[in-house]
């Protein structure tokens, strides 16, 4: 059976990219004749708001997009993830890091081989080598730390690692472009990172849809299947909707809200003609 999700952060209102995002996903399980799961992705607590929930299952409910069993909260599972960062740790796969963002901004700029990835510098494995003993005493002096995976040891412990990828077929992972990612931090205890391939595992998802700038971290999606031993589902990457500048949408930038496209009067297959989409679903019954 087809399983997908659509999993939103209540970071802010959403906009026609993310309706775009959630149409595909819904009409991939409802053709199929599958299961369409809603998660809240709200594991970042400082920055997740009630108000943006609320308004993301409204406007779920405008678009005529439902879904199957409970909405699942991140928030409401804190303690698996950190059964899995337990796990990963007791086979000393992950460090702690005390490295701020200054700190790291600064390795690199004095390094002039500094490594790049599909995101940009990668970390350059600064408190990779601190002793056992020191990184112990720091975190128990309630240093504020990041846990980071110790990405080219767990990938060796594999083989080649791969995924299907709908249109490409299979596709070779190359974590170690990544560097060593932050899997939680002292006041989060998982990072997207680990928390969507803990959930999507938890809740049978076969086939995740997401935007095209996800893709690379796919291969670090692989990697921690593997490590915890978690099936592997498909992925379909799809295109971004832009702006009339080819940016992406984003809620930083003021894309213009599905809040404000109700409030306007306008109906979903309009607001979706606007963005240049052939949108065809029915409202449920």
């Amino acid at each position: 059976m087809t399983v997908t999700r659509f999993a939103p952060s209540p970071t802010g209102y959403l906009h026609l990219g993310h309706a775009c995002a959630a149409l595909t996903a819904w009409t991939r399980a409802r053709d199929a004749g599958g299961r369409f799961l809603l998660r809240i992705e709200n594991i970042d607590a400082t920055r997740c708001r009630p108000e943006y929930e609320a308004s993301i299952l409204d406007d779920m409910t405008w678009l005529g997009l439902d879904w199957d069993g409970p909405v699942r909260r991140q928030q409401d599972h804190l303690p698996d993830y950190q059964v899995v960062l337990d796990k990963l740790r007791g086979q000393g796969l992950l460090y702690p890091c005390f490295c701020t963002r200054a700190d790291i901004a600064r390795e690199v700029a004095v390094s002039t081989q500094a490594p790049h990835g599909p995101d940009g510098p990668v970390y350059p494995g600064t408190c990779a080598g601190l002793s056992l003993a020191e990184a112990e005493d720091r975190v128990a002096a309630g240093q504020a730390h990041a846990w980071r995976l110790r990405t080219g040891a767990a990938h060796a412990r594999f083989g080649k690692l791969d995924y299907q990828e709908e249109g490409l077929g299979r596709v070779i992972c190359r974590p170690e472009a990544f560097g060593d990612v932050v899997l939680a931090r002292k006041d989060c205890p998982g990072s997207y990172h680990l928390c969507v391939c803990h959930d999507d595992a938890v809740q049978g998802v076969t086939l995740v849809t997401r935007g095209e700038e996800l893709r690379l971290a796919t291969d670090i999606h692989r990697l921690i299947q593997a490590l915890m031993d978690w099936p592997v589902p498909d992925y379909a990457h799809h295109a971004l909707l832009t702006d009339a500048q080819g940016a992406k949408l984003s809620k930083r930038d003021g894309a213009l809200s599905l809040r404000a496209l109700r409030a306007e009067g306008i109906g979903p297959a309009e607001a979706f003609r606007r963005a240049g989409i052939e949108a065809a679903f029915s409202r449920p019954a």
